[in-house]
């Protein structure tokens, strides 16, 4: 049963980490407003609590329940999946320091201010986060699977 708890963690907060970043690209514009700049801020702030949960809950899995460490190792799935979510994470280094930069505003009431290449930066950035991590979502099942062992 324990067992079964973990995987449902795992699984909430994977699927929270992609509608956090998924929410981010729908709502970045040119010119967010001050709601919009405050839901991505928020959107950022729960995409990194729930990166620790995934990455915390995720090695538990690995070395006290499902399959043991031997099979994760072993896999070429796992070790992809891993460096998939480690490119998610750099990426998301970039639009994280925008957002925080934005503090500044939006503690006064006022919405960000953005030149055109950011705009562009980001938004590429958080595509690119998708993709990795619906490319990520595909190694687990592979993996899950035996593929690669």
């Amino acid at each position: 049963m324990i067992s079964a708890l973990f995987a449902f963690l795992h699984f909430l907060a994977v699927f929270g980490i992609f509608a956090a970043v998924f929410l981010q690209w729908r709502t970045m514009s040119r010119t967010p407003t001050f709601a919009e700049a405050r839901r991505i801020q928020a959107s950022d702030r729960v995409y990194g609590m729930l990166a620790i949960v995934v990455l915390v809950v995720g090695f538990l899995r690995v070395y006290h329940f499902e399959k043991g460490k031997a099979f994760y190792a072993a896999n070429p799935f796992f070790q992809a999946k891993l460096m998939l979510f480690l490119g998610v994470g750099l990426l998301s280094i970039y639009p994280t320091i925008r957002f925080l930069k934005w503090r500044v505003r939006t503690k006064q009431g006022l919405a960000p201010v953005l030149a055109a290449n950011e705009y562009k930066s980001i938004v590429a950035v958080l595509g690119i986060e998708l993709l990795l991590l619906l490319a990520t979502a595909l190694c687990a099942s592979l993996m899950a699977r035996g593929v690669g062992s």
